[in-house]
């Protein structure tokens, strides 16, 4: 659990240092008056290295081993924070932003995997969930710290961007106490002994058994190890079918654009600036609330229960948006309360879910690889819908914007359904030999 925590702390900066330039953007722009392709590319660089990290994130957490990638994170987390509050150039400033977005992007894909690989089976979805219970608290604290440094003076966003250094530091300094993956000590280093003492430490009656299981994992059907093999091999066409549309339907469902853009899309339903913004920290707190409701029960009552839940109340919540637009009777904050009700669902289903599942479904041996793809997916996907929501906003309008998200929506209910397995309470080995590989 402890290990958990830790880990998970890496979740909590990836939200912050996502959040954290929204309170800062006007005052850079000004400060190196920036042009508008200039800007654009300011606010959008720290996720083009998340892309390029979450891509090739498998490679250290493979090669190095978990624990020292998130070395890596942490390090980058420090020095982003810390370049970008004192940077003395607008060059210095892109470089270590984008080197923020590298560390948000591995982080994407190590601490999952991680979290997946020292929890009990009976408690993973839980402990992997508390990354993105992190990533949603460490978006929220970072509203609040823009605020309060807001007040500082002309150069609070120096500050604001800086205050970071603190979580980073203590998140480097504790990563020192915990101990590797014992999945990747054994498949990776076949560090046998030094695995079965940290298995002994998270599953004390059945370490033993749990040892034997991991050491199959790595033989073929005739008892050879498996050779180094490449995801695509076409033996793992289900998982990677799975984790792709997994992560394409987390982005269809529109919730970065409604994340990024909420201010917007309430002026749009008429609302003045200063309710828009209020309305924007509501949603904040209710994706706080239901994301902890979320991992406090995902693993009583599993994964494709939390998502056929979400599904249906994903639709009905972007459709009496979509219709709400169509009618245009706005009616005072009806969209801001539909669209509470939306995060609600998504918080409870996918938000919960995805960091979780990804990280279950593939076997050991890929495990990373699979994540590094799931997450590069995720991260892809976010992008383009970013980029693309406000210009589809402006020439179809709210109307067939929100209803194309709803219709996204009916075609995950149908995956989640039909084709979506359930992993609860099952062993990472038990998942793949008895849902994933046949």
């Amino acid at each position: 659990m402890a290990w958990s925590m830790v880990v998970a702390l890496g979740g909590f900066l990836f939200g912050f240092d996502t959040a954290v330039i929204s309170g800062a953007e006007k005052s850079i722009q000004q400060f190196w008056q920036l042009s508008v392709f200039e800007h654009g590319l300011t606010i959008s660089i720290a996720l083009i290295g998340t892309v390029i990290g979450s891509m090739l994130g498998s490679r250290p957490s493979d090669h190095f081993g978990r624990k020292n990638t998130l070395y890596f994170v942490a390090i980058a987390y420090l020095l982003s924070s810390l370049g970008t509050a004192f940077a003395d150039n607008w060059y210095m400033f892109l470089a270590f932003r984008f080197l923020g977005g590298l560390g948000v992007g591995t982080s994407s894909v190590t601490a999952p995997i991680y979290i997946s690989e020292v929890s009990p089976a009976d408690r993973r979805g839980r402990l992997v969930g508390l990354f993105q219970f992190n990533v949603v608290l460490g978006i929220l604290i970072s509203y609040l710290s823009n605020y309060l440094i807001s007040q500082v003076g002309e150069t609070s966003w120096r500050w604001m961007l800086g205050v970071q250094a603190f979580p980073s530091l203590i998140f480097l300094i504790l990563i020192r106490f915990i101990p590797e993956s014992p999945r990747w000590l054994i498949l990776k280093k076949q560090a046998t002994e030094k695995a079965l003492e940290i298995l002994r430490i998270i599953n004390p009656l059945n370490c033993d058994q749990e040892l034997i299981s991991i050491q199959n994992s790595s033989l073929d059907s005739e008892g050879n190890r498996h050779q180094k093999e490449s995801i695509f091999s076409g033996h793992y066409s289900k998982p990677i079918v799975l984790a792709m549309l997994f992560a394409f339907f987390n982005q269809v469902s529109g919730i970065n654009a409604i994340i990024y853009y909420a201010p917007r899309i309430f002026e749009m339903a008429g609302l003045g600036a200063h309710s828009s913004l209020l309305s924007t920290v509501g949603i904040g707190m209710v994706n706080f609330i239901f994301t902890l409701l979320a991992i406090n029960i995902i693993d009583r009552v599993g994964r494709k229960l939390l998502m056929l839940i979400g599904s249906v109340g994903l639709i009905c919540s972007l459709l009496l948006v979509a219709f709400t637009f169509y009618s245009g009777h706005f009616n005072g904050f009806a969209i801001p309360l539909y669209m509470m009700v939306f995060i609600a669902f998504f918080a409870f289903s996918q938000g919960a879910v995805i960091w979780v599942f990804i990280s279950e479904i593939f076997p050991n041996q890929v495990r990373a690889q699979g994540q590094t793809l799931g997450s590069s997916t995720h991260w892809v996907m976010a992008a383009l819908i970013a980029f693309s929501f406000p210009y589809f906003a402006e020439t179809l309008g709210g109307a067939t914007t929100f209803f194309f998200f709803a219709s996204m929506m009916v075609l995950q209910l149908i995956f989640v359904w039909r084709w979506m397995p359930e992993t609860k309470g099952k062993s990472l080995e038990q998942i793949e030999t008895t849902i994933i590989m046949h």
